[in-house]
């Protein structure tokens, strides 16, 4: 119920409906329980007195999907969290891989982010020696994961540690990656914030969303087409060689 004298703010970067149907799978879209959820959704919206969103593209969705008064509607970007992430940290690479081009990548492996082409792009880089990957986050036995000396697994860190890790690396993988669930397509992967505080070169899924605020004639920001490992693999050794030049 609300209130004639309240204002109403609501963070909406999250659609329950999206979420719990497309993104995750949970409940079959159609079925009961999505309709409860995009019932939800939409009562939601339509109660509040401004909406929040993190994207355009998601703000657009939310208006064609669930109503949402375009009046109601701004975007509001989100930060890397500067208590942690310190563009000034300088972090000494270990020693194993101190002559090694050292690739990131780490994330809680939601099926939006794509961990499967990221993976795969492993898999044909695998037998680079002087690329050296670290894959930090719960990748499960499920799958298919590629093992080689060039390629090291971590299931967790803390945040100050990851910012150790970020700070000495070349290259960080950002996403999203997979090309099959939309809210991929919508969203700014809250990585990506954190590399381009930490001023780190990443690679970001090539849509709509991160070239609102990320394109490539910015130094350090290359974009690869969503879901094709084969061209994540090829831009990481393109990235590799024109710091191998920068070098010379």
């Amino acid at each position: 119920y609300k209130l004639k004298s309240s204002y109403i703010i609501i963070d909406f970067f999250i659609s329950i409906y999206d979420t719990f149907v497309f993104d995750r799978k949970n409940f079959k879209e159609g079925g009961l329980a999505a309709k409860i959820l995009k019932k939800i959704d939409i009562i939601t919206l339509l109660t509040a007195d401004k909406v929040i969103s993190d994207t355009k593209e998601h703000g657009k969705y939310f208006i064609e999907e669930f109503g949402l008064d375009i009046n109601k509607l701004e975007v509001l970007y989100l930060k890397a969290d500067t208590r942690i992430y310190n563009p000034c940290q300088q972090t000494k690479k270990p020693e194993k891989i101190r002559n090694k081009f050292v690739v990131l990548y780490f994330g809680s492996v939601l099926p939006l982010q794509g961990i499967e082409c990221v993976l795969e792009a492993l898999e044909i880089l695998s037998k680079e020696k002087d690329i050296y990957f670290y894959m930090i986050g719960p990748i499960s036995k499920k799958y298919n994961k590629p093992y080689s000396n060039n390629i090291e697994y971590i299931d967790w860190l803390t945040q100050d540690k990851l910012a150790d890790y970020i700070s000495f690396s070349d290259l960080c993988l950002a996403g999203h990656f997979n090309n099959e669930i939309n809210k991929a397509k919508r969203t700014i992967p809250g990585k990506a914030y954190i590399y381009h505080h930490m001023g780190k070169p990443m690679i970001l899924g090539d849509n709509k969303a991160n070239r609102e605020i990320f394109d490539e004639s910015m130094e350090g920001i290359f974009l690869a087409e969503m879901g094709n490992p084969n061209e994540l693999a090829n831009k990481i050794k393109e990235i590799k060689s024109l710091k191998d030049i920068k070098h010379e």
